[in-house]
């Protein structure tokens, strides 16, 4: 006899609990979004750090914020600097379909 799957679990909208697919999307650019959410993880203990020197008010945290703030700010032109490679990656992916589309035709 064999087994039938067990029933996927409900949610409490009632939806079925997502199952997991085992294929990985992949294309030019897929792996720079680790590099943004390492980036994004970096600047959230940069503010938590930046933040607690300000309510210290303590002129060596005040002075360490300057630095801090630097080094978000360059994060976030590197974030930037991603999303724009990501955009363009889209954009060659885009033409490239579109091109085989007119070559099927």
């Amino acid at each position: 006899m064999s087994e039938q799957p067990a029933p996927a679990t409900q949610l409490s909208s009632g939806d079925p609990e997502p199952v997991a697919d085992s294929t990985k999307v992949t294309w030019p650019g897929y792996d720079r979004f680790g590099t943004v959410q390492d980036i994004l993880d970096q600047n959230k203990i940069l503010i938590t750090e930046i933040n607690a020197n300000h309510e210290a008010q303590t002129s060596e945290g005040l002075a360490r914020n300057v630095i801090l703030i630097r080094e978000l700010n360059n994060n976030i032109r590197k974030v930037v600097e991603h999303y724009k490679e990501l955009s363009a990656s889209f954009q060659e992916l885009g033409s490239d379909e579109d091109m085989l589309l007119l070559e099927q035709e």
